[in-house]
């Protein structure tokens, strides 16, 4: 196999010859990152353009749809002759003159006659590979169809032999006489950026990791186990929990929103930490009761930040009943133990309001230093400016305050 597709009448350029393209590999790329396809072909005579779902192993093209559809009706017995389009959208160019404004894209174009794939191996290869072209793992991670499911699903094998690449890039192409034109031109970088997931009715679990733009580590909460309680990744199904534990006017004294009044309303407060999860400057924790399994509270990691390896802990919630018995504690010790020792981190923080001196004074506990006063940093609920005092604890100061941490819980459990 050589690494350039052979030009042929149909892929050949009669214009822009120096966009086009024909590295295998380069065609690879832009068909692997492509989620979809635009599908074209003849039916009875008219021409029939479909957008689908594709896929590809090794050189050959797959495409997924109904056995009900017309392409695939029109593909039974010997197949049927197809043109496939993928386009990736880099930016809009925009030029001082309108004829020369342009786009930036990546493209590939296949010509050739498409199989239909009758082998039950082949099949079944490739719709695992589609299920995991938009996740990696997903196959693994979902039900894969059954006998009815499949019977209704047909794929399409079209060989990559026939292919062109037409590829655009750069800056503006004015005419040289239009360059002291008085108006802007430059390009606007365009990229398909995935959203947070927004979980269907009843599920509980986290957002999986293999989802597009998924977050790193410093983003991805993981189960942190200890003797006085447990973090898991904090998730709508804790909602009833968290309604029942922190359903105390103290304990959202100082939050940023007033207290819920209805489990709705808890709700909402989680979607919001889940959003930011996914944003990448949050990082969500319930805390749970190791033994019973009842939600005590919820804390976090957030302003992350991975490239100066810091991170803050906050938004803690503890319902009153667990106060002063060691959750605190070990929540903390567990979440600093991730942050130095697992991540790396240089140094990590504390946002608390000026006005919460019971906060202030367990966070100085910890063994972290009081580095200053924000003013009028944030809002209160009330509308009213909070100024906020910041503690820190550096990767230098970690060893002593963890053994400080340590001692603390081994005494509180042999007094308790």
């Amino acid at each position: 196999m050589t690494d350039l597709y052979q030009p042929t009448e149909r892929t050949t350029a009669t214009r822009s010859r120096h966009k086009m393209r024909y590295d295998r590999e380069l065609a690879h790329a832009i068909l692997d990152e492509a989620l979809d396809c635009a599908v074209g072909f003849v039916v009875d005579g008219e021409p029939c353009v479909l957008p689908n779902l594709h896929v590809r192993v090794g050189d050959t093209l797959y495409l997924h749809g109904s056995t009900g559809s017309r392409m695939m009706l029109a593909a039974r017995g010997e197949g049927i002759p197809l043109c496939v389009a993928v386009t990736l959208l880099d930016g809009i160019v925009y030029a001082r003159s309108q004829f020369n404004h342009s786009a930036n894209y990546r493209s590939v174009v296949v010509h050739g006659a498409a199989r239909p794939v009758t082998d039950e191996a082949e099949k079944a290869r490739v719709l695992t590979a589609i299920a995991d072209k938009v996740g990696p793992g997903r196959s693994a991670d979902s039900r894969p169809g059954d006998r009815r499911e499949l019977a209704q699903t047909s794929l399409l094998a079209l060989p990559l032999a026939e292919v062109s690449v037409r590829v655009r890039s750069g800056g503006v192409g004015d005419e040289p006489e239009d360059l002291d034109l008085p108006y802007w031109a430059g390009v606007l970088p365009l990229r398909t950026v995935a959203g947070p997931p927004e979980p269907d009715a009843g599920v509980t679990q986290a957002p999986p990791a293999y989802l597009p733009g998924s977050p790193s580590a410093w983003q991805t909460p993981v189960v942190l186990e200890g003797e006085h309680v447990r973090l898991e990744p904090l998730t709508p199904g804790h909602v009833p929990g968290l309604f029942a534990a922190l359903a105390d006017d103290e304990v959202w004294q100082h939050m940023p929103v007033a207290r819920p009044d209805r489990p709705e309303q808890v709700a909402d407060v989680v979607a919001m930490l889940l959003r930011g999860q996914w944003q990448g400057h949050r990082c969500a924790w319930a805390q749970i009761d190791p033994t019973t399994g009842t939600v005590v509270g919820l804390t976090t990691y957030h302003d992350i930040d991975t490239e100066l390896k810091a991170v803050a802990i906050g938004y803690t919630m503890v319902g009153r009943k667990w106060w002063r018995t060691g959750v605190n504690t070990e929540a903390k010790l567990l979440l600093l133990e991730r942050a130095f020792d697992v991540l790396g981190a240089e140094r990590v923080f504390w946002y608390t309001d000026v006005r919460n001196e019971r906060s202030q004074r367990a966070i100085a506990r910890l063994g972290a230093s009081r580095d200053g006063v924000i003013r009028r940093h944030r809002r209160r609920p009330d509308g009213t400016w909070r100024d906020t005092v910041m503690f820190a604890m550096t990767a230098d100061e970690w060893p002593a305050a963890a053994q400080r941490l340590r001692d603390r819980l081994a005494a509180a459990t042999r007094e308790a």
